[in-house]
């Protein structure tokens, strides 16, 4: 009997190769797709499902025309540069027309190839030199990827309700009366696109870069304002209700406005049934995350909370806010005033404002970390006195309980009941009225607790500071600023168009948003132009006026040719110097010699012969 002792050799386990390694460039590999007599360059793009299984779908990037020629569609406009190199198409197309986009053009004089035309320049011209001033041009680009197709419809829907104050029904129209930056035609359908294909992202990258941009301790103003929109399927109208009462409802915007620089810094669209005193918490972490820093926020009574006033502290965040004088801080302070004489003693009068004002410190702390505890860094109440506004206070208090108590006499006589207890009572705030079973008003008093405050804080107001060395003359001055962030809602509202939010979903929402925004900074900054230079405030009414003005100048463009832009004439050089713009050659009414002398003489050659030409 033979034993077989076998030796058992480990074996390192070999893994069969399961097919061909998947290539990294396959998904850039552009291909044809046809779609009954269409036929489209695209990309196939796999997305994997909840059964481990690949699906294929199409992407287009443009369409195929006899002999192969790639025409560019709207998914290759508005990608990225880096994107657009990563595609790879096959190496007998007809790629010419790539090459004539402006992302693509190479430096230096470029001749027109289309047809003759002769459009309206100078709104636009001035816009463009403004979109470089600011910045805005440059940040846009940083953001969208050097996508120069996709700013310049950025720039051209931002110029358009600026210049026409009309719907984007007519920008297509206005095109082909206008030379604006976008070169090719945006109807509906490729402004749907756009403004879809705008992200969260591009909003939060906006900001970064305008974050660069602002300097320490600048002044902004956060306030909101309501706007009405025709999407009936928008998520955050759905509890917002119009305050002018039309048939639509609204959301509610916020805006940061530099008060230092004259431009907005930050947008957001929240519900329109949204409180200001709960968004501050919001705006501040998205400012922290955008990069802005050392802000000092100034902002009204409606933002005036417990909850904020220690997030403030605890945020170390520079403020100044306008105060209720009914708060029990203030109303304390009021109450110990010496009014006896007269005058509030312990007060300080400002001669040229006839306003009596004092200001106090005080004392907050609130919880950190652990045990560690916070404590507010200078914190100021400041308290204002104005006699003549006390006198026509009281008279208003007396005029109103008058008025209510008759509206009320009325209503126990007729004793028709009433639609709403609680609308009445806010009707009728000075009053307490009882009612019947059946609704109808019984009997009321006047609420003299209420009256009696009012009557004590008549002529008196107050605003807080946390972190900032402001005398109270100093804040009340850098808090009436305010005003100018009043005025840019009337201008976004006004000139600009966006008084009616005119989309129908989110993403169209969130892109129209976005170059509301563009379209904000741009006409601020005209604003404040016109608002600071003498000549342009005597000639032009508003900045709507100094656009018009601008409007006659024009771009010829004829086929072969270079484009020349014709001269400018009266208060359009005056425009140009307001702004600080460099007119283009050829177009300033001041005309250089360009004469060789015949003899050569030694020495310093004569500067050469300026003619000043008519205005």
């Amino acid at each position: 009997m033979s034993i077989f002792i076998g030796i058992f050799i480990p074996v390192k386990k070999q893994h069969m190769a399961l097919g061909r390694p998947v290539n990294k460039d396959t998904q850039y590999k552009v291909i044809v797709h046809t779609l009954g007599k269409h036929r489209y360059a695209s990309t196939k793009v796999f997305t994997v499902g909840e059964n481990g299984k690949k699906q294929y779908t199409y992407k287009h990037w443009g369409t195929l025309e006899d002999g192969n020629r790639f025409h560019p569609g709207t998914n290759y406009f508005y990608a990225s540069v880096a994107e657009r190199n990563k595609l790879i198409f096959p190496s007998d197309w007809d790629m010419s027309e790539i090459s004539e986009l402006s992302s693509a053009r190479r430096r230096g004089r470029v001749s027109y190839q289309d047809d003759d035309v002769d459009r309206q320049y100078g709104a636009t011209w001035l816009l463009d030199k403004v979109a470089e001033a600011t910045g805005v041009k440059d940040d846009l680009l940083k953001v969208l990827g050097g996508n120069n197709e996709m700013v310049n419809d950025v720039l051209t829907m931002a110029y358009f309700p600026f210049i026409e104050n009309l719907s984007y029904n007519q920008l297509s129209q206005w095109q082909k009366e206008v030379k604006a930056p976008s070169e090719h035609e945006l109807n509906s359908v490729n402004i749907t696109r756009l403004t879809q294909s705008i992200t969260e992202k591009n909003r939060m990258d906006l900001f970064r870069c305008r974050a660069k941009r602002v300097g320490k301790d600048e002044l902004c103003a956060v306030d909101s304002t309501s706007m009405s929109t025709y999407g009936f399927n928008l998520v955050d109208i759905r509890w917002g209700k119009n305050k002018e009462h039309m048939p639509l409802r609204q959301t509610l915007e916020v805006v940061v406005y530099s008060l230092t620089s004259h431009m907005p810094i930050y947008y957001k669209e929240l519900p329109g049934n949204m409180p200001d005193c709960r968004t501050i918490e919001l705006i501040m972490k998205e400012l922290e995350h955008a990069g802005f820093k050392n802000l000092v926020l100034i902002t009204d009574r409606g933002y005036e909370s417990m909850k904020n006033l220690e997030l403030y502290i605890a945020k170390g965040q520079k403020v100044i806010t306008s105060v209720k004088v009914s708060g029990s801080d203030v109303l304390g302070k009021i109450k110990e005033i010496d009014m006896s004489h007269g005058f509030p003693q312990d007060m300080t009068i400002a001669p040229k404002d006839n306003l009596y004002y004092a200001q106090y410190d005080m004392d907050y702390s609130v919880g950190g970390n652990g045990d560690n505890v916070i404590k507010a860094n200078k914190y100021k109440l400041n308290l204002y006195y104005n006699p003549l506004k006390r006198g026509e206070k009281i008279c208003d208090i007396q005029h109103s309980v008058a008025e209510q108590s008759a509206e009320v006499d009325r209503m126990i006589a007729s004793k028709e009941p009433v639609a709403d207890r609680e609308d009445t009572a806010k009707r009728f705030n000075l009053l307490e009225i009882t009612f019947n079973d059946d609704d109808s008003v019984k009997s009321y008093v006047v609420n003299q607790k209420k009256l009696d405050t009012m009557l004590l804080t008549a002529g008196f107001f107050a605003s807080k500071t946390i972190g900032v060395d402001m005398d109270p003359l100093q804040a009340m001055n850098n808090y009436g600023m305010r005003d100018e962030q009043e005025k840019c809602f009337a201008l976004q509202k006004g000139p600009l168009g966006h008084d009616r939010l005119r989309t129908w979903s989110e993403g169209g929402k969130r892109g129209r948003m976005f170059i509301y925004f563009v379209g904000l900074i741009l006409a601020s900054y005209v604003r404040s132009v016109w608002q600071k230079d003498d000549v342009l405030r005597k000639k032009f009414s508003s900045t709507e006026a100094v656009l018009a003005e601008m409007r006659t100048i024009r771009c010829i463009e004829h086929t072969g040719k270079m484009k020349f832009i014709t001269p400018f004439v009266g208060s359009q050089v005056d425009i140009c110097k307001a702004f600080g713009f460099t007119i283009p050659d050829g177009c300033a009414p001041v005309y250089v010699s360009k004469a060789k002398p015949v003899t050569r003489k030694r020495g310093r050659p004569a500067n050469p012969k300026v003619e000043n030409q008519e205005l």
